[in-house]
């Protein structure tokens, strides 16, 4: 049986406060979370968003998603909203376009270390989760990677495909010795429907030039900053609710991590 809203707020461990469109307000709290929509929305075909980019940017300065039609994988990085198209080049996001799935938080990190390598990709995660017994928390990465497995997807038209479909056309490609910043979020299992279970990672060149959703890394030396977090407001668009029955945790790691 998949969480309700209430089962969040008792486990005490993420608290998640759902919110309509017209009680979404811009607020600057600390180690908090906002998000544009849900997962499973998403995952339904849903991918026109009421939330514009100027809107988001005043819930947070780092963070990740995408636009209207999934027309690309937005990346935010010190409050300069980017997107990655189909190709993985890297544009500006205008302020008026608007996102059906996007989370940001004002990046306040509580804790950062230094990661040696070259490590593979679920070495370096089980080092990221050595660093922090919180329910969930954002994380930037600077510095240099030995390989980024990166992808992104093409626009999509009406009527709108399921993501497990849409997936399937995704545009992969490899970005070798390179240098550049990984940002992202960790979620707990059971926010599975909200958000992705475990890391969901977007990541820009120090050029800002290519970018795109991690499916893999090799870091080669970075550091790490960690900003944990028990609060997630989730901002719910007209017709999306909290809870139903959304992608199985294998599909969605599936998307993912390309395979």
């Amino acid at each position: 049986m998949r969480p309700s809203a209430s089962d969040f707020v008792d486990q005490r461990l993420l608290h998640v406060e759902a919110r309509s469109r017209a009680r979404t307000h811009p607020e600057h709290e600390a180690h908090t979370f906002f998000q544009a929509s849900t997962l499973d929305s998403l995952f339904a075909g849903k991918l026109e968003g009421d939330l514009s980019f100027g809107e988001l940017a005043g819930h947070g300065d780092l963070g990740i998603g995408t636009l209207n039609a999934l027309d690309g994988e937005m990346i935010a990085v010190d409050g300069r909203f980017m997107r990655a198209d189909a190709d993985g080049a890297i544009s500006d996001v205008p302020a008026e376009a608007r996102t059906p799935f996007a989370v940001v938080t004002f990046f306040e990190p509580s804790e950062s270390f230094s990661a040696e390598g070259p490590l593979d990709h679920d070495a370096f995660l089980a080092e990221l989760d050595r660093h922090s017994a919180a329910a969930s928390w954002a994380v930037r990465i600077d510095g240099d990677f030995e390989l980024v497995r990166a992808r992104s997807v093409p626009r999509q038209r009406p009527p709108y495909r399921s993501l497990s479909e849409v997936a399937e056309e995704q545009h992969v490609f490899e970005l070798t010795e390179i240098a550049g910043t990984m940002v992202g979020f960790r979620f707990p299992d059971y926010a599975r429907g909200l958000e992705v279970p475990g890391y969901h990672l977007h990541f820009v060149d120090a050029e800002r030039r290519r970018g795109g959703h991690v499916l893999g890394c090799r870091p080669r030396a970075v550091e790490v900053q960690v900003d944990p977090s028990a609060e997630l407001h989730v901002e719910l668009p007209p017709g999306v609710e909290l809870g139903g029955e959304g992608p199985g945790a294998d599909e969605i790691r599936g998307i993912e991590r390309g395979d």
